[in-house]
């Protein structure tokens, strides 16, 4: 699977009790912290927690071009069933 359908399958399989929110890393070295989103087939818009620099609040980033997810709230192993992952974590969560 590449990247694009990767990404496109995680934010839109975003599990119901997680809040829509945390950073998305980016290939422009950039880090995007979010508390919502949308998808579409080519494009994650991110409303920004808090306006950039330019004053921006939204930002369309291209699957391809979206690095890495950081979660930041305290999340159960089962609620991440719908995004494929399986185990178990630490229990100090």
């Amino acid at each position: 699977m590449d990247a694009q359908a990767t990404w496109k399958r995680c934010f839109s399989n975003w599990p119901e009790d997680l809040p829509r929110r945390g950073v998305v890393v980016t290939n422009f070295a950039e880090q995007i912290p979010f508390q919502g989103f949308l998808t579409s087939d080519t494009m994650l818009l991110i409303e920004r927690s808090a306006p950039d620099a330019m004053g921006a609040r939204m930002v369309m980033v291209p699957y391809p071009c979206i690095q890495a997810l950081k979660i930041i709230d305290v999340v159960k192993p089962k609620s991440l069933a719908s995004l494929g992952f399986e185990g178990t974590l630490s229990r100090k969560q």
